[in-house]
């Protein structure tokens, strides 16, 4: 599940830039998400004061459902890009990203590959958990950790082109089940 949508202006780069979400909006999607978990799952979430909302208002409404931080689910670090207006990020940085989008550190300081590989050992610990106990596993996270998800889904571990990594459009409170 995506956090509630972030208290930040409009056209702002922010991955781990720690930002509240909105309350009402983080509590409306709790409210949902209490109604279709299962009981007895286990929920991660990143430790992201955004996640951590919507993880504390789950766990009000369901005293069963406690959350644990899983820092492998916070969103992709852009580094010194991060609470900067997309608008303003030279041209020539997001071309550089663009041009080598599986290992380019935008920001210096994460590429998407490296979120992929911190996503893809999360989604094979949770697969463990799963078989193993017969849990399901929910997350409470980020855009761009669906995104890699999906990937991670349909056997991906690695992209090489921008083209590759979906644009899902995921809103915020909104979540995917795979």
């Amino acid at each position: 599940m995506r956090h509630g949508k972030p208290l930040v202006a409009p056209g702002t780069c922010y991955g781990m830039l720690d930002l509240d979400a909105e309350p009402a909006a983080t509590h409306a999607a709790a409210v949902a998400l209490a109604e279709v978990v299962p009981r007895n799952a286990v929920v991660l979430s990143s430790p992201l004061r955004r996640c951590l909302q919507l993880a504390h208002s789950l766990k009000q409404l369901r005293s069963d459902l406690p959350a644990e931080q899983e820092s492998r689910l916070r969103e992709m670090d852009f580094g010194d890009w991060e609470g900067v207006a997309w608008d303003t990020i030279p041209r020539a940085a997001v071309d550089a990203w663009t041009a080598d989008f599986a290992c380019h550190r935008f920001g210096g300081k994460e590429s998407a590959n490296e979120v992929l590989a911190r996503v893809a050992e999360v989604w094979d610990s949770s697969l463990a958990l799963q078989a193993s106990q017969g849990r399901d596993v929910v997350w409470i996270t980020h855009a761009g950790v669906a995104q890699a998800t999906t990937l991670i889904a349909r056997g991906m571990r690695a992209v090489t082109r921008s083209e590759d990594w979906p644009l899902l459009g995921l809103q915020y409170g909104a979540w995917l089940k795979f």
